[in-house]
C-alpha cells in the first residue's frame, strides 16, 4: 500500500491509501534520489527550497491559484516517478517542515549537516532495508551545491569505514566570485568602466587570510555591486525583475503547504511550513565561503558520477562561474575533461543546452533557463536527470564521434 495526494482543489487536498500495482515491482528496483530542499534567499541556506513542488517538476509553475495543482501531481506521478524514486528533505533542521524544541541541533557548517543526513538515511534505510540495493544518488540546486558535496562524502566516508549501512552511492568560491563581473558584462548588465571597477574588489575576495564572514562581506559587495547598476533585475533569472524578497511570488506554495489538508496528508501535523527562517540564515553565515569543491576529486576518482548544471540567465550561481570551477577542479582526469568538446544537448532534436562530459564527471548549461532550471525547462530537466542516473549522458557514432542527442 502507498499514501499518495489525489487531487488538488483550490489550495485542498485529500489522500487515500492506494493498492500496489504491476509497476511496484518496477519502482522498488528503480534509483533512489535524496533531493536537499535547503536552499536560498540569494543563493544562502536560510530557506527551504521550492522546488520540490514547483520548481522539480514544474509543469503547472506559472498557475496564478492553487485549482490547477492537481495537474501538476499528475504530471509528477506521471513523468518524475517513472525515472527515480524521491526523497525529499528539508535541511538545515529549521527549513520547511523541520524543526528542533533542542537550539543545540542548530547547524553552523556543513559537518553537522552532513551529519544529520547520514543518520536520517541511516533511519530511512533500516525502516526500508529492501531499498539498499537501489543505486542512490543526492541531488539539489542552489546552496544544495554546498550541502551535496559535503552529504556525498559523508556517505562515502561511512561506507569506507563500516560506520553504518552501506548506501549504494552513484553520483570553488572564489573563482565564482571572479565570475559575476565577466558573466554581467557578457549579459549586458553592465559596461566596461564597470567591469573593470568591480574586478578591482576581486583580489581581496581572493584573499585567503581574512575570516569567513568578514571575507563574505568582501567577496559579496562584488555581486552588489553589479545588483546596484542593474536595477531591479531579477539576480535568478536576469530576464526578469525581482517580485518579492526571493525575487519570485510563493505565496500560493506558502498557502497550500500550509493548509491543514496538505498537512494531513504530508503527516507533518500541527508544524507550520517556514518559507525561510533568519535563525538558520545566521547560523550558516560563516559556511558562505566554504569552499566545498575540494571533496569532489575524491568522489569522482571513485567513479561517482557528478553533475553540475546551471541555467544561462542565472546571475546569482551563474554557468560562467560554475563552467571555470570545474574545468580547474584537478583531478587524474582534469586534462582530459579540460579537452572534452561542448556538445549540443538534444531533445527530440532541438538544441536544450551545451554538455561537457568526461568519465564520471559532467558540465550543463540549459538554455532558456534561469537558476531554477527544473522550473524553467520541466522536460529539459527531466531529461537531464534520467540521462545521468542511466549514465548516458553521452553516446559515441559508429566513427567514435561523442554527441548528445536526446
Amino acid at each position: 500500500m502507498e499514501r499518495r495526494i489525489l487531487e488538488l482543489e483550490n489550495c485542498n487536498a485529500w489522500a487515500e491509501d492506494v493498492p500496489g500495482d504491476e509497476d511496484d515491482a518496477v519502482k522498488e528496483k528503480a534509483d533512489l534520489s535524496a533531493m536537499l530542499e535547503g536552499a536560498h534567499e540569494g543563493g544562502a541556506p536560510c530557506c527551504r527550497g521550492h522546488g520540490a513542488e514547483a520548481a522539480v517538476d514544474g509543469e503547472e509553475r506559472r498557475a496564478k491559484g492553487c485549482g490547477s495543482w492537481h495537474r501538476l501531481w499528475r504530471w509528477i506521478e506521471r513523468r518524475t516517478m517513472d525515472v527515480s524514486n524521491l526523497i525529499y528533505v528539508d535541511q538545515p533542521t529549521g527549513t520547511g517542515f523541520s524543526y528542533s524544541t533542542d537550539l543545540r541541533d542548530l547547524r553552523f557548517g556543513e559537518k553537522g549537516v552532513a551529519d544529520d543526513l547520514y543518520d536520517f538515511l541511516q533511519a530511512f534505510f533500516k525502516e526500508h532495508p529492501d531499498l539498499l540495493e537501489n543505486d542512490f544518488f543526492i541531488t539539489g540546486e542552489s546552496y544544495a551545491g554546498h550541502y551535496i558535496p559535503a552529504a556525498a562524502e559523508r556517505v562515502h566516508r561511512g561506507n569506507k569505514d563500516g560506520s553504518g549501512l552501506h548506501i549504494n552511492l552513484k553520483e570553488n568560491p572564489g573563482i565564482q566570485y571572479g565570475a559575476y563581473a565577466d558573466y554581467a558584462l557578457q549579459m549586458g548588465i553592465i559596461g566596461e568602466h564597470a567591469h573593470k571597477a568591480i574586478n578591482k574588489l576581486v583580489p581581496a575576495c581572493y584573499a585567503g587570510a581574512i575570516p569567513c564572514v568578514a571575507s563574505y562581506a568582501v567577496c559579496n559587495s562584488i555581486f552588489t555591486s553589479i545588483l546596484l547598476l542593474a536595477g531591479n533585475v531579477n539576480y535568478y533569472d536576469i530576464r526578469k525583475q525581482c517580485e518579492g524578497s526571493l525575487c519570485y511570488d510563493f505565496s500560493n506554495m506558502d498557502k497550500f503547504l500550509n493548509d491543514n489538508s496538505v498537512r494531513d496528508a504530508l503527516g507533518v501535523g500541527n508544524k507550520k511550513f517556514v518559507s525561510c527562517s533568519p535563525l538558520v540564515y545566521e547560523a550558516m553565515i560563516a559556511d558562505w565561503m566554504k569552499n566545498l569543491e575540494v571533496g569532489i576529486p575524491a568522489l569522482v576518482e571513485e567513479g561517482i558520477k557528478v553533475l553540475i548544471y546551471a541555467g544561462e540567465y542565472d546571475l546569482i550561481c551563474n554557468w560562467l562561474g560554475n563552467f571555470r570551477w570545474v574545468n580547474a577542479m584537478v583531478w587524474s582526469g582534469q586534462q582530459n575533461f579540460s579537452e572534452a568538446p561542448m556538445l549540443p544537448f538534444k531533445i527530440n532534436g532541438k538544441e536544450r543546452g551545451l554538455l561537457k562530459s568526461y568519465g564520471p564527471l559532467s558540465f550543463l548549461k540549459v538554455y532558456d533557463s534561469g537558476h531554477m532550471v527544473p522550473m524553467d525547462q520541466p522536460e529539459a530537466a527531466l531529461e537531464m536527470l534520467k540521462k545521468w542516473l542511466e549514465g548516458a549522458m553521452t553516446r559515441k557514432t559508429a566513427n567514435n564521434m561523442m554527441f548528445a542527442d536526446m
